[in-house]
This record gives C-alpha cells, structure tokens and sequence, in this order.
C-alpha cells in the first residue's frame, strides 16, 4: 500500500488511493497519522456523481465533514495519479468541490458555500459552518500579538472548542487584522485537539465572517497562518455569499510503502 505525506500550508495529512479496495478509514486514520505525526488522513474513492471521492479524518480516527488544505492537497495527488485532469470535481461530505491546479504546487478549490453563518452566536464570536452538513468553526477576532500570544491562549480555545454555544463542537479560528485585506490566522482544531499549523476552511470562514460584516472590501483576504499564507476570494451579493475560493501551496513530501494493517483493512 502506498502511502503520501502531504501538506498544505503546513497542515498535514496521510493520503491514499481507495478506490476498489475496503478499507476501515478510521484504523489507518489513527495508525498512519501517528507515523508522522499529521493532522489528517485522506483517502480516495470512486464517485458517481463527481471524478472521485474524498474520505477525511482526523488524526483521532473521527470522521471530518471536509478540509480546505485537505481537499486542495487530494486534488493535486489525483492530478499526479492520473485520477483527474486539472480541472476536477470532489465529492465531500459536505457536498461537490471543485478544483483547479493552478501551478505544479498550487492548487485551488471552492469551498463550500455556509449552510450557517450566525455573527453573534456567542457574544461577538461567530459561527460558521461551510456547506451542509458543515463544517463548524468559531470566529473571533484577537487584539494582540496572536501568534506570540498561542501558549497563553490554548486553554481558552480549547474551552470554546467544547463550549455548548457549538453543538458539533467546532473548530476555534483567532484572527488577528493586520490591513483591511490580510490577517494572521491561529486555529485550534477539532479532532487534532491543538493548533494546526494552518486551517484552510477555517481562513474561508474567517474571511466569510468579515465579508459579512463589510468589513472586506473587494472580497479578497490574505490569511498568514503560522505553516504559509492561503488567498480567499468571495463572491456574493444583497448580503449573501454565491462562492468561496481557497488558493494556496501543497506539497509532496514523501511516498511510503507500507503492509496493511489487518485491523484496516474493512470497511
């Protein structure tokens, strides 16, 4: 079995080829992730209503709704499989994402449009979720030095990772503004249980939140996160958001071959 290390962003995941074989996706979530220590596993299935399937998890063996850097770093790893050519369609379990190679390392992919955008869900923290079902995220913007300011802050995020105010349970998102069209991003994620070193949906809905708030004038953000920056570009009109595009840097940084765990391999 074949197995890439990717990442996008700095955020990392464990990445397969499915398609054909059963598989139990929560087993190899846990078991490869700890071989790197990333974020995520991925893998890739057969799909009937889009060029292929994307099956996500968590480094904790928890089943993900989708993932922005995840989705852009599947789309280059079926580009280079010879999966899907460079304009392709992913099937989420949040719904059909669409994505593009843009260079040999930058991929782009559309986000999914907020099934729920509530501004005021828990005092001026917003709530997000990206597609439907979504993907949930808390948004909140940080006065101060964000990154510098991560190990003092972790167990107030965690606390909001849990907090009732988010039923599913949610991905925190800080953000810090630096001009009208770019921030810092710190996100301490679901199912990781810490900060990933970037959040790809999570800078979508940071930059959907502040769209909503008027407070991104041309509709483009440029999210700094502590592995590398994502652009986010929305459309929308009358208030409501019509797209969300997510560009940014993916990398291949190693390929393994591995014997399938027994306990991995049904599905």
């Amino acid at each position: 079995m074949k197995v890439w290390y990717m990442n996008g962003a700095g955020n990392d995941f464990m990445v397969l080829d499915a398609r054909g074989q059963k598989l139990d996706f929560s087993k190899l979530a846990i078991e490869l992730c700890k071989l790197t220590g990333a974020d995520g596993f991925m893998a890739a299935d057969n799909s009937e209503i889009a060029d292929f399937r994307l099956h996500f998890y968590n480094s904790d063996g928890s089943r993900g709704e989708m993932c922005g850097n995840g989705a852009r770093c599947i789309c280059r790893f079926a580009y280079e499989m010879g999966i899907a050519g460079e304009a392709m369609v992913v099937e989420t379990d949040a719904g059909l994402v669409p994505g593009q190679r843009v260079s040999e390392s930058e991929y782009v992919v559309q986000l999914n449009n907020p099934g729920v955008l509530d501004l005021h869900r828990k005092g001026d923290i917003a709530y997000v979720e990206l597609g439907n079902p979504g993907v949930p995220h808390a948004v909140a913007r940080y006065e101060g030095d964000l990154w510098a300011d991560a190990d003092r802050i972790r167990d107030r995020m965690r606390a909001l990772r849990h907090d009732s105010a988010f039923p599913k349970g949610a991905n925190v998102n800080f953000y810090q503004t630096l001009t009208d069209t770019e921030v810092r991003v710190l996100t301490f994620e679901r199912g990781v249980e810490d900060y990933t070193l970037a959040c790809g949906t999570g800078c979508g809905s940071v930059a959907a939140t502040l769209w909503m708030q008027g407070k991104l004038p041309g509709g483009r953000l440029t999210a700094h996160n502590r592995g590398g920056t994502l652009t986010v570009a929305i459309g929308g009109d009358a208030g409501a958001i019509t797209s969300i595009h997510l560009q940014g840097p993916t990398e291949i940084v190693s390929c393994y071959d591995l014997a399938l765990p027994p306990a991995a391999s049904r599905r």
